[in-house]
């Protein structure tokens, strides 16, 4: 959702000069101001970037993947009943498919076991060890987690079931029994595997055991689940992650798991490539759909049929859940505005808001979209019976989620998280002492950021840039997602020629910048001013599909007011008036003093006499940054 202007504080990245060597990549000025701006900083990095290196030998980073390999060869070989107990995420669902899949081809007999998200909670319990194992299998292997399951491992191993654990949330200070541990934070220190979610870890045991068989059964499927998977959980787009994801992303069109086929008809996407951001917002909602509102196992049936009727329906009744999801959270996103807005002036820094009637599944969901809305931290709570509620926080980049829900601790029942997102229970009569002190944390932050929403874009282009070619070159960098993400692009004084608000709150904008034109968007729109007739916008660029139609469209992150041809500069306490006559900068100071330049191959171009002093150097790359004539 766009921050409305008064919300943003504007802060420009430092003006950079592009070396001559990066340019062998290819990339354009911007493309490259990008990267040297994310640490990609040599020829090298950006190559690694282009092109990683294949995957080193797993059993050298991870050290018990053999003992784990053998214990699944001797099931496989023997026809052996076992158990996947997965998780109700995309993540723990593609990866409980994952192994079924495999195993399946290689001769065991895996069942999947996920627990209820209303009835059992996350993770391997003490009671669906007991039940599996009164049900014969003796042998269980955890995705997504496990590692903290310390009850659950412990009676697995009064009742003599091996257990492997695959999972990638935080190491317990105490280690529970288990037979096998696959963890990307068992490897060492520079290993490309260390960014693994729960799928790749799974995919990482698949590839190890088929090889064992001298087996490729099952193995494109598992491919195809791991880039699902790794792009829902917001993997970090590094090391095997990002190798991986580049050689599979492009087979997905083309996938031989029925049920990834009958998905993206059921999205729309027969004529469409499917790539990061189709995959992020267009199937892992509705696969996620299913275990917030759903029976997960729906999900594993659709990932392992080979039956197209089948999985059509299977994939249908995704369609129904996601459609109902969407219902739920608008509802209760209304509700809980509606309740926000009603205080007025006397709004919390931090929107803490419960109703016991609202839907566990869903209420992480409108969290984040109220963030997005309010810029403010915010936990939604809904009843979990005996007097507890459960709660799911999000919060805006900078503030941390994870130390604000420690800093609570010993008045909730259960925590946990990371700096975006975390959870927690907590009983209702320690609500209001839980609020006060999340409110103090959120207080300070917002004094910190000065009220304001921080808007840092990262390049400085042109209209007229954004061309065919300008696409391409962005595409080389894919895929983004965590830890690379879309860069967001700046340009100034874009005059608006049209205007249009479309149906679910959305708009259009005709933008106009010289004799360049380009269409943008602003999703969910919630800017009731009357906009200015020139704007700066920040902005991530798409490629729109329509009617058959490709063209490329700006999707609106924040716009203010242009300044126009002049603006006050604060440096160094001092105060500088800059201006444009044309593309030349001029800038004066209080004493009436002119320094004038113009933006060359070199910088910022200046027959001033001290224009060589490292400060005015910077001033005059500063100005020129702020006035859109830098990038």
């Amino acid at each position: 959702m766009l921050p409305t202007q008064p919300e943003q504080r504007w802060q420009l990245p430092a003006p950079i000069r592009i070396p001559e060597a990066l340019r062998s990549s290819g990339l354009n000025d911007a493309l490259l101001a990008v990267l040297q701006r994310r640490g990609f900083a040599d020829a090298a990095a950006i190559a690694a970037l282009l092109d990683p290196p294949q995957a080193p030998d797993p059993g050298s980073h991870f050290a018990d993947l053999d003992t784990a390999v053998q214990r699944l060869r001797e099931a496989c070989r023997e026809h052996q009943r076992l158990a996947i107990c997965g998780d109700y995420d995309a993540d723990g669902m593609t990866s409980t498919a994952l192994l079924v899949g495999v195993l399946s081809h290689l001769g065991a007999r895996p069942q999947a076991a996920i627990p209820s998200r209303l009835d059992d909670g996350y993770g391997l319990n003490v009671g669906m060890v007991e039940r599996l194992a009164s049900d014969g299998l003796r042998l269980l292997v955890t995705v997504d987690n496990g590692i903290a399951a310390h009850d659950a491992l412990e009676r697995a191993r009064e009742l003599e079931v091996d257990v492997i654990v695959t999972d990638h949330h935080t190491l317990p200070e105490r280690m529970p029994p288990l037979l096998a541990l696959l963890h990307p934070a068992c490897t060492p220190e520079d290993s490309p595997y260390r960014g693994l979610a729960g799928v790749g870890l799974a995919y990482v045991l698949a590839m190890a055991l088929a090889r064992t068989f001298d087996s490729e059964a099952g193995l494109s499927m598992a491919r195809d689940l791991f880039c699902i998977g790794t792009i829902a959980d917001m993997a970090p787009l590094q090391g095997v992650n990002r190798r991986w994801l580049m050689d599979g992303l492009p087979k997905l069109k083309r996938s031989r798991v029925a049920g990834l086929q009958a998905l993206q008809q059921m999205a729309g996407l027969e004529d469409a490539p499917v790539d990061a951001s189709t995959v992020g917002f267009q199937i892992a909602p509705r696969i996620n759909a299913v275990g917030r509102l759903g029976d997960p196992q729906l999900v594993v049936d659709l990932l392992t049929t080979d039956d197209r009727e089948q999985a059509l329906e299977l994939a249908r009744q995704c369609e129904q859940l996601n459609r109902q999801r969407r219902d739920l959270c608008d509802a209760i996103e209304a509700e809980a505005r509606a309740l926000v807005d009603a205080d007025g002036e006397q709004r919390s820094p931090f929107l803490l808001l419960a109703q016991t009637h609202w839907h566990h599944g869903v209420i992480g969901i409108v969290a984040a979209r109220l963030v997005d809305h309010f810029g403010l931290p915010v936990a939604l709570l809904a009843s979990e019976g005996d007097g507890r509620l459960r709660a799911s926080v999000r919060a805006p980049r900078g503030f941390a989620v994870d130390a604000a829900l420690q800093s609570c601790s010993d008045l909730l029942e259960r925590h946990g998280g990371h700096p975006a997102a975390g959870g927690f229970t907590v009983r209702a009569e320690q609500l209001n002492a839980v609020h006060e002190r999340l409110n103090e944390r959120a207080r300070l932050w917002l004094e910190q950021q000065g009220g304001l929403r921080l808007v840092e874009p990262e390049a400085l282009v042109r209209l007229e840039d954004l061309t065919p070619r300008f696409w391409q070159q962005l595409q080389r960098l894919e895929p983004f997602g965590s830890g690379h993400a879309t860069p967001l692009f700046w340009s100034s004084r874009c005059r608006i020629s049209q205007q249009r608000l479309l149906r679910g709150g959305h708009l259009q904008l005709s933008l106009r910048q010289g004799e360049a034109m380009a269409r943008a968007i602003a999703w969910r729109w919630s800017g009731g001013e009357t906009l200015p007739a020139e704007v700066d916008v920040a902005f991530h660029l798409r490629l729109n599909r329509w009617n058959g139609q490709e063209r490329l469209q700006l999707e609106l992150a924040a716009l203010r007011a242009s300044s126009g041809d002049s603006l006050v500069l604060q440096r160094s306490n001092r105060s500088y008036w800059v201006s444009r006559e044309g593309e030349t900068l001029v800038i004066r100071n209080a004493a009436g003093d002119e320094l004038r330049g113009q933006p060359g191959d070199g910088g910022i171009c200046s027959d001033h006499p001290s224009s060589d002093h490292p400060y005015v150097q910077a001033l005059l790359q500063d100005a020129a940054m702020a006035m859109g004539l830098a990038a």
